[in-house]
C-alpha cells in the first residue's frame, strides 16, 4: 500500500512551472526544483517522473493557469476586435509588470527547447495553435458582424497575429519602453478594423 502524499501537487506544480519559467529547462537541475517544490528528490520523482515529464506537466499547467485564463476572458467581451485589442494590450503590460523579464514560458521553450524534442515541440505547436484558433474565431465573429475589412482573410490573419504574439513576448524581454511594444502591435490592429471606434493599445 503507498504512502499518502504529504504535499498539495497543485501547490508543488506551481512551483516547479515557476523555476521552469526563471531558467529554462536545461539550466533548472533537480535540486533546484525539489528546494522550490518543498519536497525530495525521490518524492519528486515518484510523484512527477523525470525532469523532463515534470517540465512537460509544467507546460500544461502554465498553459491552463496563462494562456487559456486569458483566451477564457477575452471570448467573453461582447466585441471580438476589441478582444484581439486587448489580449495584446494585457499580454504588454504582464510583460513590463514581471520585474524578471521571463516572457512566456511556451515561447521560451519553443526557442529552447523544441528544436532538440519533437515530443515537447508538437506540444508546444498545440498550445500555439490553441492561441491562433481564438484569433481565428474572433477574426470570423468580426468577420459575420461587418467590422473586418473584407481584404482581410481570418486564417492568414490569425497566423499573423500569433507571430506577433510570440515576437512581443520575446521584445519583452529585453525592451522596457512600452511605446515601441505598442507600435509593434498597433499596426497590425490597424489592419483588422473596419471600424475606428475599435481600441487599440496606445
Amino acid at each position: 500500500m503507498s504512502r499518502p502524499r504529504s504535499f498539495n501537487e497543485t501547490d508543488v506544480l506551481e512551483a516547479a512551472t515557476d523555476c521552469f519559467w526563471a531558467r529554462g529547462l536545461e539550466a533548472t537541475s533537480v535540486r533546484d526544483l525539489a528546494g522550490r517544490m518543498g519536497i525530495n528528490g525521490p518524492s519528486l520523482y515518484n510523484a512527477f517522473g523525470d525532469k523532463r515529464s515534470l517540465f512537460m506537466r509544467a507546460l500544461e499547467h502554465y498553459a491552463a493557469r496563462s494562456m487559456r485564463e486569458r483566451i477564457g476572458r477575452m471570448e467573453r467581451l461582447p466585441d471580438p476586435g476589441s478582444a484581439i485589442a486587448a489580449f495584446f494590450d494585457e499580454l504588454i503590460s504582464g510583460s513590463l509588470a514581471d520585474p524578471d523579464r521571463r516572457g512566456c514560458l511556451i515561447v521560451n521553450s519553443a526557442l529552447e527547447v523544441a528544436p532538440h524534442d519533437p515530443e515537447i515541440a508538437t506540444l508546444i505547436a498545440a498550445y500555439l495553435a490553441e492561441i491562433e484558433a481564438f484569433f481565428r474565431r474572433a477574426l470570423v465573429r468580426a468577420a459575420a458582424r461587418g467590422d473586418l475589412p473584407a481584404t482581410v482573410e481570418p486564417t492568414d490573419m490569425a497566423r499573423l497575429l500569433l507571430g506577433l504574439v510570440i515576437a512581443v513576448r520575446v521584445m519583452a524581454r529585453t525592451v522596457s519602453d512600452r511605446s515601441r511594444l505598442d507600435g509593434m502591435v498597433r499596426p497590425i490592429l490597424g489592419l483588422i478594423q473596419a471600424r475606428p471606434d475599435i481600441r487599440t493599445p496606445a
